[in-house]
């Protein structure tokens, strides 16, 4: 009977010593500890890596983007100065470069857009194999493939099209003199009404010769963006007490500036009928179809009305509005220059214009060259656009 209780007595013992738990729950938890150890820095590794990478693509493939579009390079010479961006930035960050650069693909995709310029994508894409800790290891993967890619699109020059009528006053009072003095001696000058009163010294620039030297500057700026006149058309229309002649656009600018340089001024003032004949020209069917068969685009439209005064009657003043408003619906671009005009017609043009910045107040015909340049370098804006 006591040798069992004493049996017993042992097994109790044996049964609530706890003294080797702890070295044989560590002896089981130490891996575990040490591969989640070794797990949370690779995981680390893992995404400054990708970043690191990620950065090196994208700025690659921007870099391959502006020596396209800006620096004219080729698709060939693009992949070279992509790939070397590619290293510099990963210089000295990641092991085994050599490789990394093997793995790495540049595609460019180059369309030639029917307005002429060309467009580019490019796609980079790279993987770098990233060795994995000798804890993490315990538990079989030796290491992680980490992927990036990056894209840019860049183009060059693109020519879009646009037709442009001049709408420009003839009247008595552009006879009168600006403040410029003309390079020749004596002439005969005129007052504001286009009446003379005889030769003087020194004689001044008229007011329809500073017209067609600010017109001269616009025709220059568009000359320049459309050499070769595929993408430019351009007519005139002027008016005094009635309309003169509405010429047809034309390509280039060549017959406008002929035009406007056989300008002679002389009689009243209505706007009316030549502002209706430049919205008709723009709106006839003819004119997209023209651009259409020549480059393929739908042109944009500007109209540039430009007066020295008010109109006789009152009611052209409603007309004209009424012209200025559909052209605007209609989506043209609608200018007004007034050269040293009356408020009436300024008031005129202020309310014709497509926005605020479209309108002009010369007052000496510096302003009027200033403004003539402006709506061209607007012009030439558009039809010339560079993508990044």
């Amino acid at each position: 009977m006591k040798k069992m209780t004493e049996e017993r007595s042992l097994l109790a013992r044996l049964r609530d010593d706890r003294r080797g738990n702890f070295a044989m729950m560590t002896a089981f938890a130490l891996p575990v500890i040490l591969g989640a150890g070794g797990f949370a820095m690779d995981l680390t590794n893992m995404v400054l890596t990708k970043a690191e990478l990620q950065d090196a693509v994208d700025s690659a493939s921007l870099a391959a983007a502006s020596a396209l579009s800006n620096d004219k390079k080729t698709v060939a010479e693009a992949k070279t100065i992509a790939l070397k961006f590619f290293k510099t930035q990963l210089s000295g960050t990641l092991p085994g470069q050599s490789d990394l650069t093997s793995a790495t693909t540049i595609d460019i995709t180059e369309t030639t857009e029917a307005s002429g310029g060309k467009t580019f994508k490019i796609n980079i894409a790279t993987g770098y194999e990233l060795q994995l800790n000798p804890l993490t290891r315990l538990f079989g993967p030796t290491s992680k493939q980490i992927a990036a890619s990056g894209s840019a699109e860049s183009g060059t020059e693109s020519k879009n099209a646009l037709s442009m009528y001049l709408v420009l006053d003839k009247s008595g009072s552009m006879l009168a003199n600006t403040n410029e003095i003309a390079s020749y001696g004596s002439c005969t000058q005129y007052n504001d009404s286009g009446s003379s009163i005889g030769k003087q010294s020194p004689c001044y620039v008229k007011k329809i010769e500073a017209l067609q030297t600010a017109a001269t500057t616009l025709f220059n700026q568009l000359n320049k963006a459309d050499p070769n006149t595929k993408y430019v058309r351009t007519g005139t229309v002027s008016y005094y007490s009635k309309m003169d002649t509405a010429y047809s656009l034309a390509w280039g600018t060549t017959a406008a500036q002929k035009q406007v340089n056989a300008l002679s001024a002389g009689g009243g003032t209505s706007s009316t009928d030549a502002m209706n004949a430049a919205y008709t020209k723009l709106s006839d069917a003819t004119e997209n179809s023209e651009h259409a068969k020549k480059n393929g685009q739908t042109p944009t439209k500007y109209i540039i009305l430009m007066t020295d005064g008010n109109n006789n009657n009152t009611s052209d003043d409603t007309a004209t509005q009424k012209i200025c408003d559909k052209a605007k619906k209609d989506k043209m671009e609608v200018y007004g220059v007034a050269f040293m005009a009356p408020s009436r017609g300024q008031k005129l043009l202020q309310s014709c214009v497509s926005a605020p910045e479209n309108y002009f107040a010369a007052e000496k015909m510096s302003d009027l060259v200033s403004a003539f340049k402006a709506i061209g370098e607007r012009a030439a804006q558009v039809i010339a656009r560079i993508t990044k």
